[in-house]
């Protein structure tokens, strides 16, 4: 059972509704679907939500370092409330995936996400859950720049209607279950 969710995305509101803060867009729909209030946690270095779901508390978190230095915050909740990695879900962009596609996996590498890379640099393992938010790769330009940019309108509308879907299933989601989770977009 899963019970930390990890946004993953860049604090600052120049970020707030770019490409990398898939993640971060994710865990805010959630703590507002389950009625978690977000507090900053010093001593994690992130701001931190609780939300209870089906039988279950589920904490959320925002590392505010930025995505390439998320890993510590990541450590420092799984050995302050010693949890095993296979209960830690991330979530983050994903250049591999279709725009408005969702992939479950559990195990795996970074796949040249830094963010994810720090994370498994930090805990000391690649075993954790990743839920993959597709944004699609740029037809021109750098990747950089690209996943710092902007969704457009119409984006935005597609991830909030793939976000209801996820929150329709959270206790698939919570519970890992891939078949389901997968079959959703």
């Amino acid at each position: 059972m899963i019970k930390v969710i990890v946004g993953l995305g860049n604090p600052g509101q120049q970020y707030e509704k770019t490409r990398h803060n898939a993640g971060f867009l994710f865990v805010d729909r959630l703590a507002a679907f389950c009625g978690g209030g977000w507090s900053r946690a010093g001593q994690f270095q992130a701001d931190v939500a609780e939300c209870f779901v089906g039988d279950g508390k589920v904490l959320l978190l925002k590392p505010m370092a930025f995505m390439n230095r998320s890993g510590a915050s990541v450590g420092a909740v799984l050995r302050y409330y010693k949890l095993d990695p296979c209960e830690l879900l991330v979530v983050h962009d994903e250049l591999e995936l279709a725009e408005g596609l969702v992939r479950l996996k559990r195990d795996g590498g970074h796949g040249g996400h830094n963010g994810l890379r720090d994370i498994i640099d930090h805990i000391g393992t690649r075993d954790f859950y990743r839920l993959r938010i597709g944004i699609s790769r740029p037809l021109v330009g750098g990747v950089a720049d690209y996943v710092l940019s902007g969704f457009s309108g119409d984006a935005l509308a597609r991830l909030s209607d793939l976000f209801e879907l996820l929150l329709k299933d959270v206790d698939a989601l919570l519970a890992g279950d891939l078949a389901v989770v997968n079959s959703l977009s």
